[in-house]
């Protein structure tokens, strides 16, 4: 992952605190905004929902965006700069609140709440590639395509994990429904390998011939990105296939695919170009 550390430019904040994290842990966002209150001008936005989030991002001036919530709050700020040509001009800065926030730890973020908020204000832009598919989509950390079926299991539970009524609901279901294959409806299969061709840079990794358990996608370094393709194994394990490019292609059977926080598909096809030092993250200065 390229890398270019520069000083912190405007000591304007706009502060854009996400529904989910005013919800889930008021104290913290608290904490976020006295310290970066005490430690700038700032202006505090509260969106209460997507369209507002993408307004206020969308006007912030000459302000330096703070985004304050989760991880998938990250990757919505993110996506939405790119999609409105700004990343190039813009150090963006997160301080992360709520459950999911492996992402911006993993990118250099610090976890705890003050210690995050003074990054902010003390800290340095840091210069980061970008994986940019063809439906105009981001990737911050990592892409994972799992086995097939099993980024629909996994999209479903999580979804039943965020409404308890859902899972009431699907229980109620089970009990009063007494369960009969339907006629002519194929059940759905167990978690199982996919039939994928991965192609790194226009050279083919990987064809249909060839089941896969898993494939992965990086930034690497010097606008390169690693591409990890885990064959099924026959008796010994298997060695994975390793390669490294600026553009990767998967395609096949429809698939899904985990991008940093959120699951995306199906797909019977998707490009991932990698964009050398596209956006920049405030981290603490080394």
């Amino acid at each position: 992952m390229a890398e270019v550390a520069t000083p912190a430019t405007s000591d304007q904040l706009l502060v854009v605190i996400d529904p989910v994290a005013r919800r889930t842990d008021g104290e913290s966002v608290r904490i976020a905004k006295d310290v970066l209150s005490a430690g700038a001008a700032t202006k505090v936005c509260l969106p209460d929902g997507p369209e507002e989030f993408a307004r206020a991002l969308r006007r912030r001036g000459s302000r330096r965006p703070v985004v304050v919530g989760d991880d998938r709050t990250l990757v919505r700020a993110v996506t939405l700069l790119h999609r409105q040509r700004e990343l190039a001009g813009c150090a963006l800065a997160v301080v992360p609140v709520g459950s999911g926030l492996s992402l911006a730890r993993s990118l250099g973020v610090p976890a705890g709440t003050v210690a995050a908020a003074r990054a902010v204000l003390e800290g340095v832009e840091r210069r980061m590639d970008l994986l940019v598919d063809d439906s105009d989509g981001v990737v911050l950390g990592a892409l994972r395509i799992p086995p097939l079926h099993a980024a629909a299991g996994r999209q479903a539970a999580a979804e039943a994990a965020g409404h308890p009524w859902l899972r009431t609901y699907q229980s109620l279901v089970r009990t009063l429904v007494p369960v009969r294959p339907s006629r002519g409806v194929a059940p759905v299969p167990a978690p199982g390998p996919s039939r994928l061709r991965v192609e790194v840079d226009g050279e083919t990794l990987v064809d249909l011939d060839q089941p896969v358990e898993a494939v992965s996608v990086t930034p690497a370094e010097a606008g390169l990105a690693g591409v990890e393709v885990r064959p099924v194994s026959v008796g010994a394990e298997a060695s994975p296939l390793l390669a490294r490019g600026r553009t990767v292609t998967v395609s096949g059977a429809h698939f899904r695919y985990r991008a940093d926080a959120a699951v995306s598909g199906p797909v019977r096809t998707r490009t991932w170009r990698v964009r050398e030092g596209a956006w920049g993250l405030t981290v603490p200065e080394s």
